[in-house]
């Protein structure tokens, strides 16, 4: 009787740890308009990127509230079923060494290209120094604008992403630091964009709404907590 009890105690306590690593909203954040993107048990809500197809059955992996991607199986980008356009994006992000993948957003249909809120090792990863004055380091809109006055967490910590975008203005933030910050369809947009990799593809950066794509690069990275809420 005794072994019972105390195997049905420990079964509780599992229980009740496994839960509380689910995310959930406030009170509050429910009374702003923010919405779970990841209930942290199901691919409820997202899809592959590949008109068509399922969220991948392997490769994607889901346990205790955490959205890892296993590389060796290729599983490809995944995307919310659901287009946005006026949001405030967030959620939290765990890299491993020398890792690359990136959050991206007003994505050309049928395509994977769209700004990206880049996620990066900046000190092992080759494409922190592949880009101009540091537009493809971690926070960058990649290819784009650098990021500036940021403080990522070491590798192995999560770090705590936010994209804010109404209308034309678009910003990045990095652990409670703004980091970008644009506006487009200006001329400055339009001469950065001439300058970049996307000039060979006519109507990037135009969409006005889009899923939001998680990246598969090819490297182990982690996501949680992700909401949104719509401006």
């Amino acid at each position: 009787m005794k072994k019972f009890i105390v195997i049905f105690i420990i079964s509780c306590f599992i229980s009740e740890w496994a839960f509380s690593q689910l995310p959930r909203l406030t009170r509050r954040e429910s009374r702003q308009g923010w919405v779970l993107l990841f209930d942290g048990q199901t691919s409820n809500g997202w899809t592959s990127w590949r008109d068509g197809r399922p969220f991948p059955e392997n490769g994607w992996v889901i346990e205790n509230g955490v959205l890892t991607l296993d590389p060796a199986h290729r599983p490809g980008d995944i995307i919310t079923e659901e287009k946005f356009s006026d949001f405030e994006l967030s959620l939290e992000f765990r890299i491993t060494e020398a890792a690359n993948s990136g959050i991206k957003y007003f994505i050309l249909p049928n395509t994977t290209l769209g700004l990206e809120f880049q996620i990066l090792d900046d000190a092992k990863h080759p494409d922190a120094t592949q880009g101009r004055d540091g537009n493809r380091l971690q926070g960058a809109l990649y290819d784009m604008i650098p990021p500036t006055n940021k403080q990522d967490k070491p590798i192995g910590e999560w770090n705590h992403a936010r994209i804010i975008s109404k209308g034309n203005h678009v910003e990045h933030w990095l652990n409670g630091r703004k980091i970008v910050e644009f506006q487009r369809g200006t001329p400055e947009w339009d001469a950065l964009v001439a300058r970049s990799k996307y000039i060979e593809n006519p109507g990037w950066g135009t969409p006005k709404e889009s899923p939001i794509l998680l990246q598969d690069h090819r490297d182990v990275i982690s996501f949680r907590n992700i909401k949104i809420r719509k401006l």
